[in-house]
């Protein structure tokens, strides 16, 4: 294994912050949180951070639960004047700096919760006057400190203190703390309590109060807290207590009597303190009771409290009751004035198999039944909505989901008689299929028969129904007629696309959310003539060009149709290019979305371009270029092929003529009577230098019959160490002169632009000649060319030019 350098190293200590989500900046290598929201909440949990991380002075609220922060100094949060919730929960944070909190003037909620703070120092909250919520549960102090913590705190609302090791609270301690919508407080093994210590915080609005060791070995401690914090507009719950005997219950025979509601969490009851305990509440004005998480170590028999008298309580609420020896637990018949007067009484997750028609009969005062979570099957549900007419005859909701209910009929049967019932909640059951027709209270409202096992419904759903809710069956279809309707839950079934709306004139909320839809349209909603919301996330969405337009603009609000879900659960499930993506993101292109269009458009553009590039190339003569490329390298072969048979027939290559001459028909008399007699015949006129005669090419003499024109033209130039021109408004006009010209413009190319003479039999200036031959022009411009003179007497001196232009080469290779 290689050793590390202290380079590498160093790297690897900068990268471990990096790889958290932190960033090092500073010398003093202090990390940075920039997770911060456009609301300007910074959620920095989870980082692992071992200081308080640098963060934006704008930030309103700072989460670092769930860190290291183990040491706070007065200057980690400086700047932060703007911050108003700060969260250092569960960082086993064991010193702050007494001024550590004081640049935060703006605060009004802050959490020390789950730490190790083993003092508190009053100093901490002395600049925090705004401070409304503080939580300082579960640390390892064993008493508040003195002075008290909370004198200048005039705001608070929210106080949550206490945890294993607080052991006193005196008298003292709250002082300055006058009122409270909430206070919590942690207090297992309290070993001292001043009386009156809760006694000056009035109004009191909601008390949690954890006194397990109190009530098992101080019941006189216990019922001094309860007296204080008492009230009839406080809701007091209790946790975490084990009543074994009446002695336990001692601590509300005090108190008993002031309290309206109690709430029971995580508690254990023996027959005998159950027994005490609905004793203490007989006459009691209580008027809401709840127990969550009651474990029952007794036998039920609490024949003794047959005469308790409950008629006060309005409410009943157990949930999660554990019967430990369920096999000896007595029958509570007896028990009916438990169960007799109560307006709303829910028995949840209470392992209930049956309630009895006995009992149901004596709940003649009650509006809401909830035993959902229980044993209840068809039968007992039969014993329990048995046919007397006076059966929760005044009930107005029934939650009997996540029972063992397979029969919808048998329900819809026994439900009819219940002639006030509004809403029913049969969920989590195992209804797999649905009667062709049911019976139903004709005030039912509200139906809830979701996560289930239905495959079809059928006209069995009442017509009443306002809400109507089949999420998590599986459904592919609902055609319906329910004319009062106005929501519909469908998600978490088989459907392929929206039900048709029509049946549903009044219909405003539809979520159908889950399922295996490709698409929705503008048509579908509107046939729904009342919709207002629509919740269709997490389907397979098939992304093409209609149906992203159409929804993008539903999720800009820009439709009748408001989409409440969120816009991310929109993805495309195909094309498989796209498969992934949030709808809400994809943009395609013209080319995939209007390809007809496309192709019609870009053939248009193409065309217009290639008429524009036409018209451009044939006015620089570039179809003339290409012409006359190819004229001429078809002719150069034919050349070449001439070249060759001679060398192999020993014929001479060498040039044959002086010059070939390129005129027109209409100067055919100039050049027959004119320039071949004077060029071709001995001249006499300068005795003293008498001249050989010059050898011409003309094309009536000597061009090739049966030849193309075009080798003829092409032979003459090549054999030919001159071309003249006999420039005229003829020789301009004229088709073959043209070809002559062509043909002498690519050959001045190659050759050089000295093999060419020029004669002007009449005045022509440059602009005469086309413009495609620039050569040409180029040579009208630079070079001298010659002009026949009109009068007798110039005319000498101009064959005498000519024929030196002509001998030029000869002289030269002389």
């Amino acid at each position: 294994m290689r050793r590390l350098t202290l380079g590498s190293l160093a790297l690897l200590l900068l990268l471990v912050p990096l790889i958290r989500g932190q960033e090092v900046n500073g010398d003093d290598g202090r990390p940075t949180c920039r997770r911060c929201d456009l609301h300007h909440c910074c959620n920095c949990s989870h980082s692992g951070f071992t200081r308080v991380p640098m963060v934006t002075d704008q930030a309103l609220r700072l989460d670092l639960s769930f860190n290291n922060i183990t040491n706070m100094t007065k200057d980690d949060l400086m700047g932060h004047s703007r911050l108003r919730a700060l969260d250092l929960h569960a960082n086993g944070l064991a010193e702050i700096h007494p001024s550590a909190f004081d640049s935060l003037w703006s605060l009004e909620e802050l959490d020390l919760s789950d730490n190790q703070l083993t003092v508190l120092n009053p100093k901490w909250f002395n600049k925090l006057e705004l401070l409304q919520h503080l939580n300082l549960l579960n640390n390892p102090y064993s008493f508040l400190g003195s002075p008290s913590l909370f004198l200048g705190l005039s705001e608070l609302r929210r106080l949550m203190f206490g945890g294993p090791d607080l052991k006193e609270l005196r008298r003292e301690d709250l002082s300055g703390v006058t009122h409270l919508e909430e206070l919590t407080v942690n207090a297992n093994n309290l070993d001292r309590y001043d009386s009156g210590t809760f006694g000056d915080i009035w109004p009191l609005g909601r008390v949690t109060l954890s006194l397990h060791g109190p009530f098992l070995t101080n019941p006189a401690l216990a019922a001094a807290v309860l007296n204080d914090v008492c009230y009839p507009e406080t809701r007091l719950t209790l946790s975490d207590l084990h009543l074994a005997h009446y002695v336990s219950v001692q601590p509300f025979k005090d108190s008993i009597n002031m309290i309206r509601y109690l709430s029971l969490r995580n508690v254990s009851l023996s027959d005998e303190a159950c027994v005490s305990m609905l004793a203490l509440l007989d006459g009691v004005p209580l008027s809401s009771l709840s127990i969550v998480g009651l474990t029952l170590t007794g036998e039920g028999r609490w024949v003794t409290a047959n005469r308790t008298d409950l008629r006060s309580m309005d409410e009943f609420f157990a949930s999660d009751v554990t019967i430990l020896d369920i096999l000896k637990f007595a029958m509570v018949s007896e028990l009916q004035y438990l169960l007799q007067y109560q307006k709303k009484l829910s028995i949840i997750n209470a392992k209930l198999f049956l309630l009895s028609c006995y009992l149901t009969k004596m709940m003649v005062n009650t509006l809401y039944l909830d035993v959902s979570d229980n044993l209840l099957t068809d039968l007992t549900l039969t014993y329990m909505l048995c046919d007397s007419e006076e059966t929760l005859q005044e009930l107005r909701v029934l939650n009997i989901s996540g029972n063992l209910l397979k029969s919808l009929s048998t329900l819809s049967r026994l439900v009819t008689k219940l002639t006030k019932l509004t809403q029913l909640d049969v969920s989590r059951t195992s209804y797999n299929s649905m009667p062709s027709s049911c019976s139903w209270p004709s005030t039912l409202r509200y139906l809830n028969i979701s996560r289930a096992k239905l495959t079809i419904v059928t006209p069995c759903l009442p017509k009443s129904l306002e809400v109507l809710d089949l999420s998590y069956n599986d459904l592919k279809e609902f055609v319906l007629t329910m004319p009062i309707l106005r929501e519909l839950h469908l998600s978490g079934n088989k459907f392929l696309r929206l039900p048709a709306g029509g049946p549903y004139p009044n219909l405003q909320t539809l979520t159908i959310q889950s399922n295996t839809l490709n698409a929705f349209s503008l048509s579908d909603l509107q046939s729904y003539r009342r919709l207002e919301n629509l919740e269709a996330g997490h389907n397979k969405f098939v992304c093409s060009c209609e149906f992203i337009t159409f929804l993008h603009s539903q999720l800009t609000g820009s439709g009748d149709v408001k989409i409440t879900d969120k816009h991310q659960t929109y993805v495309c499930d195909s094309p498989l290019y796209l498969q992934g993506e949030a709808v809400s993101q994809v943009n395609l292109s013209i080319i995939q979305c209007q390809p007809v269009l496309f192709v019609s458009v870009s053939c248009g553009v193409a065309l217009l371009l290639g008429i524009l590039v036409a018209g451009l190339l044939w006015r620089c003569h570039a179809f003339w270029f290409l012409k006359m490329t190819w004229a001429w390298l078809k002719a150069k072969r034919s050349s070449q092929r001439r070249r060759r048979q001679r060398n192999t027939e020993g014929t001479d290559p060498l040039l044959s003529f002086d010059a070939f001459v390129s005129y027109s028909e209409q100067d055919a008399s100039w050049v027959e009577n004119f320039l071949v007699p004077e060029m071709e015949e001995p001249s006499d006129s300068d005795s003293e230098n008498p001249t050989s005669p010059l050898t011409l090419c003309l094309h009536k003499r000597d061009f090739l019959p049966g030849h193309w024109i075009m080798d003829n033209i092409m032979s003459a130039i090549e054999r030919s160490r001159r071309t003249v021109f006999v420039l005229s408004e003829n020789f301009v006009q004229s088709d073959w002169c043209r070809y002559e010209l062509d043909f002498s413009h690519f050959w001045l190319f190659e050759a050089g632009g000295d093999t060419a003479i020029l004669i002007l039999l009449e005045p022509l200036s440059k602009d005469d000649v086309p413009k495609r031959f620039c050569k040409l022009r180029k040579l009208m411009s630079s070079t001298t060319y010659l002009e026949w003179p009109q009068e007798e007497e110039r005319r000498p001196e101009f064959w005498r030019s000519l024929r030196n232009a002509l001998r030029g080469d000869n002289e030269q290779e002389n």
